[in-house]
Formats: structure tokens, sequence, C-alpha cells
């Protein structure tokens, strides 16, 4: 195997991890529903989240801490609101890879059914 063919693989393994990092982040519905709130509004910070969605506060956090470091959601600290927001470069990507992903298992377009 040649330089750049090992470079490929290793940047697809990369991509791969990556990508299952971001699915797993959206794998519970609280983060579904906590990133869906958060493409609604321009910002807001976690207390905006709590009243939205009537969980706990500790419970939201632990949430956004989660979207945060999939890189699915910007955390901007102020002194006295910090302010979450969907980075919607990461999210778009993420829909590529998936699409991507399905297209190259299926062989089919993502959104066309097998039938």
């Amino acid at each position: 195997m040649d330089t750049v063919s090992n470079h490929e693989n290793m940047q697809q393994c990369r991509d791969r991890d990556a990508m299952a990092a971001k699915l797993a982040a959206l794998s519970h519905p609280a983060r579904l529903k906590i990133l869906q709130h958060l493409a609604e509004v321009e910002a807001c910070c976690c207390k905006d989240v709590v009243d939205r969605l009537h969980l706990a506060q500790s419970t939201v956090s632990q949430h956004l801490k989660v979207l945060v470091e999939s890189g699915l959601v910007r955390f901007t600290p102020d002194n006295r609101r910090s302010r979450y927001e969907v980075d919607g470069d990461e999210v778009r990507a993420l829909a590529e890879s998936v699409n991507g992903l399905l297209t190259s298992c299926c062989g089919l377009p993502a959104g066309e059914d097998a039938d």
C-alpha cells in the first residue's frame, strides 16, 4: 500500500469516527429536541432550553455538553448568560456524510425507497 492510499484510509477512518460521534450525540430524544429548539432561535442560554423543554437544568446542561463536544452546537461564554447555537455547517456536513453513506450502502440516493 502506498503512502497516499494509507493516508486516505486514515482520513476515512477519522471521518467515520467523527460521523459516529455526531450521530451518537443525536441518539437521545432530548438532544434532538434541544438541537431542534436551538435551530429555531438564533442563540439561547441553558435556562431558555430548560424553560422550553421542561427538563431539569442539570439534565439540559449535560445534554448541551454532549452536543457541544460533538461539534454540532457552539458554546459562547458570556459574563451573565452563556449562549448556545447550532453550528449549521457541522449539521450540514453530517447530513451530507449520512447521505453519502446511505448512497454507498444502499445504492440509492437518500430519500428514495427500495420498493
